[in-house]
């Protein structure tokens, strides 16, 4: 059975597997739809920050303002800050939090970002108010959040479906919603939001060496993340199915013609004054 919303776990966990995705996302592939709203001495939160790559990006964009990053995940944030001070940014500082209850006044940032998240947490339109009330007045709330079904891929992969199939299931019998992007301006309107900017953007695979690193990495979490446990301990899944999952993305990888594509929803939220 589905775990109820307000128990949702993260589904990936950080296994290297994972975090070779995590540490890829830059402001530039990952936030381009907000960036061209940041001026050099906004107060930015970071949801759900992970590695802080993103996060980085973000305070080397604003020079004489401050970024804070929060994860639920205490262990990621030595990684966030070990990426910050690689970088040599001293406007920059990282916290636990639960997007849910964040320990911030009302009105407090310019704007709150948040990456891959809403498809994980128990309540995305709570947490959309929760993200709102922390936001000043003529500040922006930005959200990005992948759709698992309408992502698509050549050639076809009988494989690549089952492992669609199979990761849609876990991901909700965790609690969360893996088709977040197509939902995001339907939750910021619940949230409370009237003034909400929607888009949409893509990461794209093709060439030789971004299959065999997109391929490899979810062959890999497929067979040795926590997804995979919680794929076989919640009987979604034999470890001989997951094999089979992970070869076919290996498969993939090595076709001359392989595409793969995830399309993005993103959600620009301005709060009224």
């Amino acid at each position: 059975m589905p775990q109820p919303r307000e128990t949702a776990v993260y589904t990936h966990g950080h296994h290297e597997s994972v975090l070779r995705s995590h540490t890829w996302r830059t402001a530039a592939n990952s936030a381009g739809y907000l960036l061209g709203s940041l001026k050099p001495h906004m107060k930015i939160l970071d949801i759900g920050c992970g590695p802080g790559t993103i996060t980085a990006d973000l305070a080397a964009l604003v020079p004489d303002g401050h970024v804070t990053g929060v994860d639920r995940a205490p262990e990621i944030l030595d990684r966030a800050r070990a990426t910050a001070a690689g970088r040599g940014l001293a406007n920059i500082d990282f916290a636990v939090a639960d997007v849910h209850a964040l320990d911030h006044p009302d009105d407090t940032f310019c704007v709150v970002h948040a990456h891959q998240v809403l498809q994980h947490v128990g309540d995305p339109v709570r947490a959309l108010r929760e993200m709102r009330r922390v936001t000043k007045p003529n500040g922006f709330v930005a959200v990005r959040d992948s759709d698992y079904g309408a992502m698509t891929w050549y050639p076809a992969s009988a494989g690549l479906d089952d492992w669609l199939d199979l990761y849609r299931r876990v991901a909700r019998a965790n609690g969360g919603e893996p088709d977040a992007g197509r939902r995001l301006k339907a939750w910021a309107l619940e949230a409370g939001f009237t003034d909400v900017t929607a888009t949409s953007s893509a990461w794209t695979f093709s060439t030789p060496e971004e299959r065999a690193w997109w391929g490899g990495l979810w062959a890999d979490r497929t067979v040795e993340s926590a997804y995979a446990g919680r794929a076989t301990g919640g009987g979604h899944a034999t470890a001989e199915e997951l094999r089979a999952v992970s070869a076919a993305w290996r498969n993939w990888a090595q076709q001359p013609d392989g595409w793969f594509a995830v399309l993005h929803g993103e959600i620009l939220c301005r709060k009224e004054a």
